[in-house]
């Protein structure tokens, strides 16, 4: 049983296999010259470090074996530690070949924790990894796309797999089961109805794997976002219909897209966000409750009630047990 996980273990890591050979070689040789010139060469620390050098073909000189029988057993260990040695070298560049090219073109598995996939490929993504990868970020990013041939942004924290997500092999090779989020595109090489097929068939596919994995997916056409919710997503970003209201804002107010995207960017991280009501705000009014947070540095903008959200709601909308309230902090 022993020996079978062993074998198992030097055929899976070339390079361990090696290091162990080099190092036996190493030290059956330092003994066997501490054996053969106990006078050159006192003790078998001695021997060691003189078959270092000598393998390595370094040679400094202060340990020589001086009988024949020594000298033998130098020439066998320059003739079998060379090789060995650049055998071990050439293994290692080529296992590290290896693996550069497996990152670079998605080929290689992701074994990370509380990572966030991306999924599809377009410019609004690289953007929002743009904006994901600030200065000093640990953030673990992982983008799967089928169409790249290679890694998009190589670097740390930034990982890829080539591969149709909608597959489970492609999703657990990004190791969707210790995933924090995901995010999951629509694709804009196909009409808008088949890429919102893709993505609540992708959407299947990742809560499928791991139920409980917080899901934010772009839905293009309004008739497909009860099927998104069906499927799971906890988070549904109807892209159209966002640029829509831009639009129509912009048209009857001059202006208001410039203000808009400048707000949003200011308010990229967690400046934004929704919190359960704590129990000292239960019973307060809208205005009350805004007054009371202001004086922490936030400021209330809304409640979410049930399914529902009321954005600047009256200022006499008493806060109840349950409801979530939207603030913006300072």
């Amino acid at each position: 049983m022993i020996s079978s996980i062993l074998s198992s273990f030097f055929k899976r890591f070339l390079i361990a296999k090696l290091i162990g050979i080099v190092l036996l070689v190493i030290i059956i040789f330092g003994a066997i010259i501490h054996l053969i010139e106990p006078e050159n060469f006192p003790t078998v620390f001695d021997g060691v470090w003189w078959a270092i050098v000598t393998a390595a073909t370094v040679g400094y000189g202060d340990y020589a074996p001086t009988s024949f029988f020594g000298r033998i057993v130098g020439m066998l260990l320059i003739f079998i530690g060379a090789g060995i040695v650049t055998r071990y070298f050439a293994a290692i560049s080529t296992s590290t070949f290896v693996t550069q090219n497996a990152y670079l073109e998605g080929t290689s598995g992701f074994h990370g924790k509380k990572h966030i996939i991306i999924i599809g490929w377009n410019e609004r993504v690289r953007e929002t990894i743009s904006l994901l990868k600030t200065p000093g970020s640990i953030l673990e990013i992982l983008l799967i796309d089928d169409s790249l041939e290679k890694n998009p942004m190589p670097g740390n924290h930034f990982h890829f797999i080539k591969g149709d997500p909608t597959r489970d092999e492609t999703l657990k090779q990004a190791n969707i089961q210790d995933a924090e989020m995901v995010l999951v595109t629509a694709d804009q090489g196909k009409d808008e109805v088949h890429a919102d097929m893709i993505t609540i068939l992708t959407l299947l596919a990742i809560k499928g794997l791991n139920p409980t994995v917080y899901t934010i997916v772009e839905i293009l056409t309004t008739h497909q976002i009860q099927n998104a919710k069906r499927g799971g997503a906890d988070e549904i970003i109807q892209t159209n219909r966002i640029s829509s209201l831009v639009m129509v804002n912009s048209l009857l107010s001059h202006g208001v897209s410039d203000a808009l995207l400048s707000m949003l960017v200011d308010l990229k991280g967690v400046k934004l966000q929704f919190l359960d009501a704590t129990f000292d705000l239960i019973g307060m009014t809208f205005q009350k409750a805004s007054e009371t947070l202001l004086k922490e540095g936030k400021i209330l903008i809304g409640i979410k009630r049930n399914e529902g959200i009321t954005i600047n709601p009256p200022l006499s909308l008493e806060i109840r047990k349950n409801d979530q309230i939207l603030i913006l902090k300072s």
